[in-house]
C-alpha cells in the first residue's frame, strides 16, 4: 500500500492523562469507564469479562451462519467483526423468524442534546439493517422523562425539544415509515403501555433497583421507577395499534432489542418480570461501545464536544477533531514506529475505521500498514477523517430533506405493514386497518401456526424429500450401469 509521510502527525494525538486513582472497570446504564491500572492510566473496556458477569452468550460462527441461511443476508460488518459480540436468546428469535411467527425490534434515544454524535448512529445504523434483512415491525422509544430525572439542571421543555430533533435525526438513518414507530414517553404514556409499566412496577423491589442500578437513599422515586418504563416497551401488548387488543396473544410476541452492552441491566430486570408474568421474554444483541475521541476506556458524551464527531460538525471540524484529539497507537518517532510498528488495538482512528470502513479486505490491508510502520499515524488519521467526512456528509444530506410532516408520520399511533420470512407461512397479527399479509396468508398472531398452515409445511416437506429422493436415485443409476 502507498501511503504519504507525515512524521509530525506521530505526535499529534495526546498520550493518556493518568487518572487518579486505581479502580475496577464500571459498566452500567450511567457510567462506563474502563478499569485504571497501577499507572493510572485507563484501559480498553474488557468485554469478555462483561460476558461473564452479565451471563449473556457470545455471538460465534454457527450462529452467523444460521442467520445467513435464514435470511440470505451476509451478516453486517458488526456481527463479521465482533462489534456486535453478545445476545440473549438470539437464536430463540431465529427460530420464530424461521416458522414465520411474529416479533419486532425495540431501541431508543434519550434525548440529552440538539444533535446526535456518531456513537449515538451505532445501534440505529444496526438496527436499519435488520429491519430490512428481517422485514419486522420496529418501535424506536424517545425517553424525553428519563433525560429530565436524570438531569438537575434540564427541564421538561428542554428535553421535549431534544426529542423533536433528534426523531429527525433518527429518521435520516432511513428507516421504513410503514414499519417503523417513533414515539416520546410524555406523549405515549397511558391505555395499554402504562398497564404494562404498573405490571413491570409491581414486581421490582427497591432493593433490586439499589443492587442493579446502584441506587441510595438520596436518589428520586422517579430514576427508580423508569426501569418499569424502558422495560414495558419490550412488551408487543404495550403496542395495539400495531399488534392488536388480545394481550392473552399479544403478550406472547418477542422483542428483539439491538443495543449496547450497558443497557443490559434494563433489560435483564424485565426478563425476570417477564418470566414471572407469563410475558415473552425480551431477546437481545450487544453491541460494543465507539470509544471516544480520548481512546480505550471511554465513551462519547454528547455533552463533551471534544470528545466526539457530531453529525452536524462541518468536514473542517471532522479534520480538526480527528487531528488534535484522537488518541493514536503510533510510536513516539517515525524511526521507532518503521521499526515496531503501531497498535491498531488502542488507535482511535483504525477502531473507528472498524465501525465506519465496509470493505474488510481494505482493513485489513490498512491494519497490516499500520502494524508494520509502512503507514503513519498521521497518514491512518487521514484515512479515517475521509470515511467520517463521507459518512457525516451522508445523513446530513438526508437530515436535510426530514420536515415536520415525515416526523408526524413516523409519529403517529397508527398500524404497521411488514412480511417478515418470505420462505415461512406467515403468522403477522391483524390490526384493523392494516394492510393484510403476503399472500393473504395472515393467521391470528398468537406466534403459533395454524392447522391449515401445519398441513401446508408437512405438504412442503414431503414434496422436497421425493425431490431429495428423485436426485439421489439419478446419482446412483449411472455408478449401478458401470
Amino acid at each position: 500500500m502507498a501511503t504519504t509521510v507525515n512524521a509530525e502527525a506521530l505526535n499529534e494525538s495526546p498520550l493518556p492523562e493518568a487518572v487518579a486513582k486505581e479502580s475496577k472497570q464500571s459498566v452500567d446504564p450511567y457510567n462506563v469507564s474502563g478499569e485504571v491500572g497501577e499507572d493510572g492510566v485507563m484501559k480498553a473496556i474488557d468485554y469478555s469479562k462483561l460476558v461473564d458477569e452479565f451471563g449473556t452468550k457470545r455471538i460465534d460462527p454457527a450462529l452467523l451462519e444460521r442467520f445467513e441461511r435464514l435470511t440470505g443476508q451476509k451478516p453486517h460488518r458488526f456481527l463479521r467483526r465482533g462489534i456486535v459480540f453478545s445476545h440473549r436468546d438470539f437464536d430463540l428469535i431465529l427460530d420464530r423468524y424461521e416458522r414465520g411467527e411474529p416479533f419486532f425490534l425495540y431501541t431508543g434515544r434519550g434525548p440529552s442534546s440538539d444533535s446526535v454524535h456518531v456513537g449515538h448512529t451505532i445501534p440505529f445504523e444496526f438496527t436499519k439493517w435488520l429491519q430490512e434483512a428481517l422485514d419486522c415491525p420496529l418501535v424506536i422509544m424517545l425517553t424525553d422523562d428519563e433525560k429530565y430525572l436524570f438531569s438537575d439542571k434540564r427541564t421538561v421543555e428542554e428535553v421535549q425539544g431534544y426529542c423533536y430533533t433528534n426523531a429527525k435525526d433518527i429518521i435520516a438513518i432511513g428507516f421504513d415509515p410503514a414499519k417503523t414507530f417513533i414515539f416520546s414517553d410524555f406523549e405515549f404514556m397511558g391505555g395499554a403501555f402504562y398497564r404494562n409499566v404498573v405490571r413491570l412496577s409491581k414486581h421490582i423491589t427497591l432493593n433490586q433497583s439499589r443492587a442493579i442500578f446502584g441506587f441510595n437513599d438520596s436518589t428520586n422515586i422517579g430514576k427508580i421507577h423508569f426501569g418499569s418504563i424502558q422495560g414495558a416497551t419490550s412488551f408487543a401488548s404495550s403496542f395495539p395499534h400495531i399488534f392488536g387488543t388480545d394481550e392473552t396473544k399479544t403478550n406472547l410476541i418477542p422483542a428483539l432489542i439491538p443495543c449496547a452492552i450497558d443497557q443490559d441491566p434494563y433489560f435483564r430486570m424485565a426478563r425476570d418480570v417477564a418470566a414471572r408474568i407469563h410475558y415473552a421474554k425480551p431477546s437481545l444483541l450487544h453491541s460494543k461501545f465507539l470509544d471516544a475521541l480520548q481512546g480505550p476506556g471511554t465513551k462519547m458524551s454528547a455533552s463533551v464536544d471534544e470528545s466526539a464527531i457530531f453529525m452536524k460538525d462541518t468536514p473542517n471540524q471532522i479534520k480538526n477533531k480527528i487531528n488534535k484529539y484522537a488518541f493514536s497507537g503510533g510510536k513516539t518517532t517515525v524511526e521507532e514506529h518503521r521499526e515496531k510498528g503501531g497498535d491498531t488495538s488502542v488507535d482511535v482512528s483504525f477502531l473507528y475505521l472498524r465501525f465506519f470502513l465496509e470493505d474488510d479486505e481494505e482493513l485489513e490491508k490498512i491494519r497490516l500498514a499500520y502494524e508494520s510502520g509502512e503507514l503513519l499515524t498521521g497518514d491512518l488519521k487521514a484515512i479515517c477523517i475521509k470515511e467520517l467526512q463521507t459518512y457525516v456528509k451522508a445523513f446530513q444530506e438526508r437530515r436535510a430533506k426530514v420536515d415536520d410532516e415525515i416526523v408526524h408520520q413516523f409519529m403517529d399511533r397508527r398500524p404497521l405493514k411488514w412480511a417478515g420470512n418470505p420462505r415461512a407461512p406467515i403468522v403477522v397479527p391483524q390490526v384493523e386497518g392494516a394492510a393484510g399479509t403476503a399472500a393473504g396468508e395472515a393467521a391470528e398472531g398468537d406466534g403459533k401456526l395454524t392447522k391449515n398452515q401445519l398441513k401446508k409445511l408437512e405438504k412442503q416437506k414431503q414434496i422436497e424429500a421425493k425431490k431429495a429422493q428423485k436426485a439421489k436415485e439419478k446419482e446412483v443409476q449411472p455408478v449401478a450401469a458401470a
